[in-house]
């Protein structure tokens, strides 16, 4: 019987390699070599310009100017009253927000979704509304004025757990509806109270995203400026409105770049406890899904009860109140009540050049140049940091670039702006003048957004399983269409409201952008700084509807991308 013929042996498919390849090698460079290249120019070179003009005498290095700021009474107690308003207000938003995120991301009960939306509206209000709103609860005339509360240390703070409240809530939500309750149950059935479950599981299994929050919104409050501004002027002052009133009314650049030195020291500490805390919540979060854990709101429970008591006189008194009082007092006027200084809006008021309905013209255009440019550098930063390199080198590196790119958040804006009017007539010695380009604005916001971006698309980005990469490649399907159909599948699910937090930090962006707007063109947060100014009842309602015409405009736009956004994507910061 005749054998049959041996078969060939079947040929050996080696797998692809995910990031393999000279072509994938090339594009990953330029995934890194564009962004660098915008931080180079558009943020590490004004910042060295403003800080070597204070440093730099005569063509060489002068250090004197740390004894001469640091001999003054005044910048102790800037500092001083910078790191205090961070503290209380960092401890403030903690102790209401932890109580905030279990009832919104535990619990469940009807209107969830909507509540969860309006706590994150006062982080996305511009900084200077929120400075509004306060003073006009607050001032004679207001809801709250008979408190004494106006232009006082308190009523910092308390603007400041307003804006950063949403951070907490949002950070240790989106880490708490993600743990398992199995823990919690045995902890229950073997006896213990719930306060005890809550104390000895819950809270130490919550640490690194509340240490993640806590570092973050000191960050924030530390950098405040245009609430701090309008609330404290020079009286209650922080670092970053020194800089601004030593680079603005006295043109002490030596001091301006010590205080900017300063900041950049608590800054990176800041970022640092943040980066650590943050590595840490993102490998908890794959302990479970949202949807297991949610429970109906039990009031007889006490935990339930406290959290449910905390977070509506939270909501009620601390971001509704001032929300609610700056609508009714833009609609007062020394006539009555009506809707004149909502009209005023329409006219140029005092010396002017604009209306505030052209510089809202002028400030969405800008925002969306700003958002653009924010989305590619930010989406780039996120796909290269999201990367998880085996040799210890290269994890160092990619860490490196996460905090390099989070540095904007906490440099002062001031710094910024001040620093591209001086550094812009020839960036890199190119014969250009990019200073009387309007897109400079535009340039100088997104610095600002980008690390917003990375924050919100990042974590998205690590959550995806490095085997389904490893599975594609296998497959057969090369570098560049891994990165397509797995990556950036997944990060157009953060993409919405990445681009809603650009577009709200870019609309109400002041500190830079009070530098370089220019008097034809200014923003809509110019127009309400210099409003406010401006003596008289008229230029005082004009302010008050110009914030409302501002709140709405980044609220509106926020709430639309966050319908954009999947289900459980971007809880946590």
């Amino acid at each position: 019987m005749p054998t049959a013929p041996a078969l060939a042996p079947a040929p050996q498919v080696r797998p692809r390699t995910p990031g393999g390849g000279r072509g994938a090698r090339a594009g990953w460079t330029v995934a890194v070599a564009v962004p660098l290249a915008f931080l180079a120019v558009f943020f590490v070179g004004p910042v060295a310009e403003i800080v070597g003009r204070g440093f730099v005498a005569d063509g060489r290095l002068d250090l004197g100017g740390f004894g001469d700021v640091f001999s003054r009474p005044r910048t102790w107690r800037v500092v001083g009253q910078t790191l205090a308003q961070a503290t209380l207000g960092t401890v403030g938003a903690v102790l209401l927000g932890v109580p905030g995120a279990y009832l919104l991301y535990r619990c469940r009960f009807r209107g969830r979704d909507a509540l969860r939306a309006f706590v994150t509206v006062p982080f996305v209000l511009p900084t200077v509304v929120v400075g509004v709103a306060f003073r006009s609860l607050l001032v004679d005339g207001g809801l709250l004025g008979g408190l004494g509360l106006d232009g006082t240390f308190t009523a910092i703070v308390l603007a400041l757990v307003f804006f950063n409240y949403a951070i907490v809530v949002r950070t240790v939500g989106g880490m708490w509806e993600r743990l398992d309750p199995r823990t919690e149950q045995a902890a229950r059935a073997l006896g213990a109270s719930p306060w005890r479950v809550l104390r000895t599981v819950t809270l130490p299994a919550l640490g690194p995203a509340v240490a993640s929050a806590a570092s973050l919104v000191f960050l924030f409050c530390a950098t405040a400026f245009g609430t701090v501004l309008v609330l404290g002027g020079r009286r209650y002052g922080t670092v970053e409105t020194e800089i601004w009133i030593q680079t603005t009314q006295f043109l002490d650049l030596r001091a301006a770049a010590v205080l900017s030195v300063v900041q950049l020291v608590v800054v990176v500490a800041a970022l640092s406890v943040a980066g650590r805390a943050r590595a840490r919540t993102e490998r908890a979060l794959t302990l479970g899904g949202p949807a297991a854990t949610a429970r109906p709101v039990r009031l007889r429970e006490p935990v339930d009860a406290v959290a449910v008591v905390v977070t509506a006189l939270t909501v009620g008194g601390l971001l509704a109140l001032p929300l609610v009082n700056l609508v009714v007092r833009s609609m007062r006027t020394p006539r009555g009540w009506g809707l004149d200084n909502y009209a005023a809006l329409a006219v140029p008021q005092d010396t002017l050049a604009v209306s505030a309905w052209q510089a809202a013209g002028t400030s969405v255009r800008t925002a969306v140049d700003a958002t653009v440019i924010a989305l590619v550098v930010g989406g780039l930063v996120a796909l290269v940091v999201s990367r998880r390199p085996r040799g210890a080198p290269a994890r160092r590196a990619v860490a490196g670039l996460d905090t390099l790119f989070m540095l904007p958040l906490g440099v002062s804006a001031v710094t910024v702006g001040f620093g591209f009017l001086v550094s812009m007539d020839a960036p890199l010695g190119i014969p250009v003048d990019l200073r009387t380009s309007p897109v400079l604005v535009a340039v100088a916001q997104a610095v600002v957004a980008v690390p917003l971006v990375v924050r919100t698309v990042l974590p998205v980005l690590r959550a995806v399983d490095p085997r389904q990469r490893e599975v594609a490649a296998t497959l057969g399907a090369a570098p560049g269409r891994v990165l397509r159909t797995v990556d950036l599948a997944v990060a157009l699910r953060a993409v919405g409201l990445a681009l809603g937090f650009a577009f709200a930090a870019s609309l109400g962006e002041f500190g830079a952008t009070s530098f370089l707007a220019r008097p034809q063109d200014p923003t809509l947060p110019v127009v309400i700084f210099r409003l406010l100014g401006r003596p008289g009842a008229e230029n005082y309602g004009a302010a008050l509807a110009a914030s409302v015409l501002l709140a709405a405009l980044t609220a509106g736009i926020v709430a639309v991308c966050e319908r954009l956004r999947r289900p459980g994507i971007g809880g946590a910061w």
